[in-house]
């Protein structure tokens, strides 16, 4: 039998924390990749590495199978609407902070709203109008890279102070989904019929409390940090504090109160269009590495 084809994918934010687990899933898996980054990186394992922004990549190729979005879904949809590379298929990492920040009375958040609404709409109309196929993902609380912007934090301040403060009755439910989980679900979406034109919430596969996914996380840490949980006027005025001495700043309010609020998704859509099988909360050491943390949306807000 003659070998098939191999198939080639143009990765923008391949080097961001789900597209770094997306390249190691594709170059398993024999694909001819172009991965875009702002700086320069050699060529490995079936990777040519472009380097440049959305506004100015060099070496595009003309034509690739899929193209995907790990990256900022605004700057991407613009890329997208120009049409400098063709192909059939694209799928695009959004959040699910379309959902969760719609209320919100932060003017910055619900600006986010609006940018990853608009987004979604471009991409898909974008599609639409050449004749391709497109699916934008939407994570809930990404971990496992140690360089997400909420559970990494608290870790290595944790690992810093040797516990972290939340406030008592932090108790919303959260589901913390694993970086390697969103790479399959990328590459599963790829031959899905039934996904062309959907976005996907994809959450963790486990439900938990937000003060016991935080208390997981310390747990994990080596040596292992203390939660301490006290009354929300104290916590307030300690983050007040933090605040005045140029820390926290990230932790907005609203932020605050949504730590026991429910952020929860409903992941059966996906199990149902492309198998969706996300793995439960267990977080390690490695998770909470305190790497440089690098947001895949450079202009979205420090969550926790």
């Amino acid at each position: 039998m003659p070998d098939a084809p191999t198939r080639t994918a143009l990765v923008f934010g391949a080097s961001g924390q789900i597209g770094e687990a997306l390249l190691a899933r594709l170059a398993g898996g024999g694909w001819q990749v172009f991965a875009v980054s702002r700086v320069p990186r050699p060529p490995a394992g079936g990777v040519t590495w472009l380097t440049g922004e959305f506004a100015n990549v060099g070496g595009l190729p003309e034509a690739v199978d899929v193209v995907f979005s790990t990256g900022p879904l605004d700057g991407f949809a613009q890329w997208y609407a120009r049409g400098q590379v063709a192909t059939r298929r694209v799928v695009a990492f959004g959040s699910t902070s379309l959902d969760t920040k719609q209320a919100s009375a932060d003017a910055y958040e619900r600006d986010i709203v609006a940018r990853l609404q608009a987004a979604e709409r471009l991409v898909f109309d974008t599609a639409s109008a050449n004749g391709a196929a497109a699916t934008v993902l939407r994570p809930t609380l990404v971990y496992g890279a140690g360089r997400d912007q909420t559970l990494a934090r608290i870790a290595a301040m944790g690992r810093r102070m040797g516990f972290f403060v939340l406030p008592r009755g932090a108790n919303g439910k959260r589901q913390p989904v694993h970086v390697d989980d969103l790479a399959h679900a990328a590459l599963a979406v790829v031959d899905a019929p039934a996904t062309d034109g959907k976005a996907y919430a994809l959450p963790g596969g486990e439900t938990l409390a937000y003060r016991d996914m935080v208390a997981r996380t310390l747990a994990a840490l080596v040596p292992p940090a203390r939660l301490w949980e006290v009354p929300m006027p104290v916590f307030r005025t300690a983050l007040w504090l933090a605040r005045k001495a140029g820390m926290m700043r990230g932790l907005t309010d609203d932020a605050v109160a949504r730590m026991r609020e429910d952020l929860v998704f409903d992941a059966s859509p996906a199990r149902r269009d492309f198998g969706y099988a996300p793995r439960l909360f267990e977080p390690d050491a490695k998770s909470g590495a305190p790497a440089v943390c690098r947001r895949l949306n450079s202009r979205s807000p420090k969550r926790f």
